[in-house]
């Protein structure tokens, strides 16, 4: 089983970490978020819930998948089982605070961050890097998450959502951590550590690249 009282005091520790930092280097990112994006979020408020529900449902998939692709990995499997049920509690959470608003769950888009971020990943050579380059996937895409919840979290005029999103800020910290623990468990840690600041820099080109949009999370 997860060593639950472990993991809370991990998270503990992120938490902290990201309640201190302000622009800039939150979990290593290396570009911050326009503020901008925050002021045109809280105007769209049913679009921005409705892609949020989205992302958790895919985070939800992605775990599954890297279980069915991956069960050999005891660790890995041990470990995300309960991010599943985690993550598709968020998407009801989500949709419940839609249905609550009288707003309506819309259509999936088309995800350029995910997309770009996809089109990084090695797609042919050794099984490790490819697994390498999916669990860093993952880890970025919920540092970005928890860095934009923190955005939220921080700026929009309606206290309930403030804490709403508090607390998904919380759980994506603990996220980014994980997947990049369990990159280190199973590949050389300095590979690892190659890799992600090559993903890091990756991502900063594509958040400069992209149109700052409040209708999304990404």
């Amino acid at each position: 089983m997860v060593n639950k009282k472990n993991g809370e005091i991990r998270n503990h520790k992120i938490i902290n970490k990201i309640s201190m930092a302000q622009t800039k280097n939150i979990l290593g990112l290396q570009l911050p978020t326009d503020p901008r994006w925050v002021d045109l979020a809280s105007i769209s408020l049913e679009d921005i819930l409705t892609d949020h529900a989205y992302c958790e449902q895919k985070a939800t998939a992605s775990c599954m998948s890297l279980i069915q692709r991956h069960p050999s990995k005891e660790k890995m499997v041990e470990e995300l089982s309960p991010i599943v049920t985690e993550e598709w509690g968020h998407f009801r959470l989500v949709l419940a605070e839609l249905q609550k608003r009288n707003l309506k769950l819309g259509k999936q888009r088309k995800d350029e961050y995910v997309n770009k971020l996809l089109a990084f990943q090695r797609k042919g050579g050794a099984e490790e890097e490819r697994f390498l380059d999916q669990l860093l996937t993952m880890a970025l895409i919920e540092a970005r998450s928890c860095e934009r919840f923190k955005r939220l979290s921080e700026r929009l005029d309606d206290e309930y959502l403030r804490n709403f999103y508090r607390r998904f800020m919380e759980s994506e910290a603990g996220h980014y951590h994980l997947f990049i623990e369990l990159a280190e468990n199973y590949i050389d840690k300095e590979k690892v550590r190659k890799r992600w600041k090559e993903w890091l820099q990756y991502e900063a080109e594509i958040i400069e690249s992209l149109e700052v949009r409040g209708d999304r999370i990404h």
